[in-house]
C-alpha cells in the first residue's frame, strides 16, 4: 500500500491512498496498517480560524510512537519520501523516520 499525504497537491504517479490531512492520514492507518511507502507533505493548511494543523511530521512522529509501543507495526520494507517544500519541515521529518528506522536495524541486529 502506498499513500501520499498532502493538503494541496496531487500526485504525479500512483498511490493507493492520496491522504489531505493528519487526521485522514490516521484513519486509513487504522484501517489498513501502515502503508509500505508514504511521501509526505510537512505543512497541511490551516482551520477555519487560522490555526496551523496537524503536519506531515505529526503523523510521522505518530507512526513512530505506534510502531514503538506496537500497536501499528511498520512494515519490513518501510519507505518514504518527503516531497514537501518547506525545508526545515522536510529535514525533521526525514531525521526522525531515518534516525528511527536505524534504530530498527541496530535493535534486529543486537
Amino acid at each position: 500500500m502506498r499513500m501520499y499525504l498532502d493538503d494541496i497537491r496531487t500526485p504525479t504517479e500512483e498511490f493507493d491512498y492520496v491522504v489531505r490531512s493528519y487526521d485522514e492520514a490516521i484513519e486509513i492507518i487504522q484501517k489498513h496498517g501502515i502503508p509500505e511507502f508514504i511521501s509526505f507533505d510537512h505543512d497541511l493548511g490551516v482551520d477555519e480560524e487560522g490555526t496551523l494543523l496537524k503536519t506531515g511530521h505529526d503523523l510521522a512522529k505518530w507512526i513512530v510512537e505506534n510502531d514503538l509501543n506496537a500497536t501499528y507495526n511498520l512494515p519490513s520494507d518501510f519507505s518514504f519520501k518527503v516531497h514537501s517544500q518547506n525545508p526545515v519541515g522536510k529535514e525533521n521529518i526525514i531525521s526522525l523516520l531515518q534516525s528511527y528506522l536505524k534504530h530498527k536495524s541496530l535493535k534486529k541486529e543486537s
